[in-house]
């Protein structure tokens, strides 16, 4: 059971919040292995936009372990991904993903404090900053030029919906000053960071701003600052090394075109770039006939899925057997009960990319099998959104002395292994360990197979030393799903 105890820390007299006020309380859980785990749950007060002089003031969650015992290690404070992700459910909820979320976090107080940080704009004990979603058309396949004009009228819905906040503090830059301003608050000199995905983006941008504050990182599924768009030619590269294994797979040995996997995925674009499917599937809400036009820009956004289902997913379309599919889209163009977090947007408008990656994209090889639908309509909207540009002077690396130890999987279609290395050329005192098979979230289940490796994970995380460290390390093969249906000739 939960129990809170407040402890007020420096707020006014009428329950407004300055700016740099905490507000903390204690709270005790339950470890997964019995242990009695003490915490401070707290809202951290900071100004809105800090280019303001009238900026409104928002609160920030953020939760604190204290150390299993004094190290004199730096505390780590754990950056979430998403971004729209709170790890604060991990002390306040007791579902599974609660346990896992905390299970995760508790190795790290062998290092020292732990500190949790939410995101500005979404967070259970601040704001979290939504605008309803908009209705697609069933009867229309996906188009870039569709997707542009949906993401335009999506800013200036947001725009709209929130008149009374300054949208354009929500970028990057802002994320980056809450954490200087947070470990200041809370007594801290240095600290060392822990980011996953959009965590390691916003670590970056700590390390790049603040690098005196920074005494060491531990990043995973790596987004570098001008990466925020993906290369379609890395992520199809991700593809390859999964159809490697799904085609050696005695599940869908059966299912397989001559040339395997890739061979089916060569196959079904050819098929939809000639023209559109129609498919017409039961409303699993209404109960009626719906018919759903689908097209080349629907098949190439679809493509980003599990690796153990993706290669089944393929094979049925090159099967024509459309439905579930067709289904899965009406759910999604449809769907207008689930809101829009509206600080992914936010970020990546303000984010945008170099010119020189901008023209790396536009004229990447990937395009033809995986087309532009991941990053074009965030181009084509980037002056609708109110976030400002933050300029190559933070979004290009720059030499670093940060100690950094980088986990990427070579199977991540989220944010692909080639983001790791390119980064890491840029820190010299860093190191990567390409996790064979691993997804986007690889640490956990490398640490489930190697323990070994998370107690020298701990010691780097004390000391920076990265010496005795793997290169690599490799997961077992998945067991891949079938498709839905018996073999050809069955």
């Amino acid at each position: 059971m939960l129990v809170l105890v407040p402890q007020a820390r420096a707020t006014d007299t009428v329950g407004i919040r300055k700016a740099g006020a905490l507000v903390v309380e204690t709270g005790t859980t339950k470890t997964p292995s019995g242990e009695t785990l003490r915490y401070e749950l707290g809202t951290f007060y900071v100004p809105e936009n800090r280019t303001s002089k009238r900026a409104r003031v928002i609160g920030i969650g953020f939760a604190r372990i204290r150390a299993a015992k004094p190290t004199g290690a730096p505390p780590v404070f754990i950056l979430p991904g998403g971004p729209a992700r709170s790890y604060l459910n991990a002390f306040t909820d007791h579902d599974d993903a609660a346990k896992s979320q905390l299970e995760g976090i508790l190795p790290y107080r062998a290092v020292g404090d732990v500190v949790v940080v939410d995101q500005r704009g979404y967070s259970p004990r601040g704001e979290i900053l939504t605008v309803s979603r908009r209705a697609q058309p069933l009867e229309q396949p996906r188009s870039l030029a569709a997707d542009a004009e949906a993401m335009v009228a999506l800013a200036q819905d947001a725009v709209a919906a929130h008149p009374d906040k300054d949208l354009s503090g929500y970028n990057l830059v802002e994320y980056a000053e809450d954490v200087k301003a947070l470990s200041k608050a809370l007594g801290y000199r240095r600290i060392s960071l822990s980011g996953q995905s959009f965590g390691s983006q916003w670590s970056l941008a700590v390390m790049r701003l603040h690098p005196e504050i920074v005494a060491r990182a531990l990043l995973s599924g790596i987004e570098p600052l001008d990466n925020s768009h993906d290369m379609p030619s890395h992520i199809f590269a991700s593809l390859q090394r999964i159809a490697w294994d799904a085609d050696r797979s005695p599940a869908l040995r059966p299912y397989l075109p001559r040339g395997g996997v890739m061979a089916a995925l060569r196959a079904v674009r050819e098929r939809l770039a000639a023209g559109p499917v129609e498919v017409t599937v039961q409303d699993a809400k209404t109960g009626t006939a719906r018919t759903v036009v689908l097209g080349l820009e629907d098949f190439q956004g679809a493509l980003l899925r599990p690796a153990a289902s993706w290669p089944a997913f393929v094979l049925s379309l090159y099967y024509r057997r459309y439905d579930d599919w067709a289904r899965e889209v009406l759910a999604e163009r449809q769907d207008v009960e689930e809101p829009v977090r509206l600080i992914a947007p936010l970020i990546d408008s303000s984010l945008a990319v170099s010119a020189e990656r901008r023209h790396l994209l536009k004229t990447d090889a990937g395009l033809e099998l995986l087309g532009a639908v991941d990053f074009d309509a965030l181009m084509a909207s980037e002056e609708a959104w109110p976030t400002p540009d933050i300029g190559d002077e933070v979004r290009l690396p720059v030499p670093s002395p940060i100690p950094v130890l980088m986990f990427h999987g070579d199977w991540d279609t989220s944010t692909p292994l080639e983001n790791a290395l390119g980064l890491l050329p840029w820190f010299s005192n860093g190191r990567v360990i390409q996790v064979h098979r691993g997804a986007h979230h690889t640490r956990a289940p490398v640490f489930a197979k190697y323990p070994e490796l998370l107690a020298q994970v701990v010691k780097f995380l004390k000391t920076g030393d990265t010496r005795g460290l793997p290169v690599r390390v490799e997961l077992p093969v998945p067991g891949f799903q079938p498709p839905s249906f018996p073999p050809p000739g069955q």
